[in-house]
């Protein structure tokens, strides 16, 4: 388990907090639990298929005209620190 935190803490110094200047524990606490929801619900692991922990792989896309031109969302957390893409709907 110990390479395994040792992995998301580096991680999560590299994504997040080299990103940013926290102002105070109140803050700090806030930009872990949104990089937690982006890490487990969002972030692409290659161990995993590209799928995030808590989300399965998508459905691979068949339609010609969904590959030419695909509808991509993009949403910014913590003020653009993180950048979540995703397809439409």
């Amino acid at each position: 388990m110990n390479s395994i935190m040792e992995r998301w803490v580096q991680s999560c110094r590299h994504e997040l907090l080299d990103r940013c200047l926290i102002w105070n524990e109140h803050h700090l606490r806030h930009a872990l639990r949104e990089y937690e929801r982006f890490y487990n619900q969002h972030r692409a692991h290659q161990a995993l298929g590209q799928a995030a922990p808590l989300r399965s792989v998508p459905d691979p896309i068949t339609d010609p005209k969904r590959i030419t031109d695909p509808d991509i969302r993009l949403r910014d957390r913590l003020d653009g620190v993180l950048h979540e893409c995703s397809r439409a709907a």
